[in-house]
């Protein structure tokens, strides 16, 4: 079975453009539907934050009304106190050693907007995960994680890939609206990547080559069964 990183961003905040802090982090359904279909499928599951910082949950992603029912939102708050443990000491994401695991997982919720899409660690681990084929699996704001990595010349390591991500029509819909201080699709077209998005709060996944891609939290747990399907080919 495959050893599995899952990089989670440690931020608790995004800087808004008016100046305003959003909180924020990781959304639980990205984790939890994720990592529990791969504990399932036999993998196992690191976690790993940059400076083996604690994440910290998105509180509006475990509200009833943002994940569809109160039974959704117990499963998901149940499920992370389980491994409350694991999130208490991630790994260090600048000791993290690439070739010790088979595949990159990153999750969204708005953190990697504040601090994975410029993490040099991160991007050192998905230029040398991608240069040996692994697999790399971000999705719903995970893709901003992209953004760091890049080749000995300066270009963007992913320029030319095919990819999604969270939609500008969702952020400005439903995310965080018109006082988003970036979006990312939009920076992610912008560094040359080809970027591909489905209907808007549907699940929606691309696949190019080792890279496997979701929309939203909708595509959460397709992105997973992709990862599945990669790692048993």
């Amino acid at each position: 079975m495959a050893n599995i990183l899952m990089v989670v961003s440690a931020a608790d905040s995004l800087t808004m453009k008016d100046g305003s802090k959003h909180p924020t982090g990781y959304w639980a359904e990205e984790v939890v539907v994720a990592h529990r279909a791969l504990l399932e499928a036999g993998h196992t599951v690191d976690f790993a934050t940059p400076g083996g910082i604690k994440p910290t949950v998105d509180k509006v992603s475990l509200e009833a009304g943002s994940v569809g029912s109160e039974e959704r939102a117990e499963d998901f708050r149940t499920y992370l106190d389980m491994i409350d443990v694991d999130l208490f000491a991630p790994l260090v994401l600048a000791d993290v050693d690439t070739s010790a695991f088979d595949a990159v997982i990153l999750p969204g919720g708005h953190g990697p907007m504040t601090d994975l899409f410029r993490d040099k660690d991160l991007g050192r681990i998905l230029v040398e995960a991608n240069g040996a084929g692994k697999i790399i699996a971000p999705f719903c704001h995970g893709p901003a994680g992209l953004l760091s990595a890049s080749a000995d010349d300066g270009a963007f390591a992913f320029a030319g890939r095919r990819m999604t991500v969270f939609a500008n029509s969702e952020e400005l819909g439903g995310g965080t609206g018109e006082n988003t201080p970036w979006l990312v699709e939009t920076a992610l077209r912008e560094k040359g990547a080809v970027v591909e998005t489905g209907p808007d709060w549907s699940s929606f996944v691309v696949r190019d080559g080792n890279l496997i891609t979701g929309q939203n939290p909708q595509s959460s747990e397709d992105v997973a069964k992709e990862v599945i399907k990669a790692l048993a080919g």
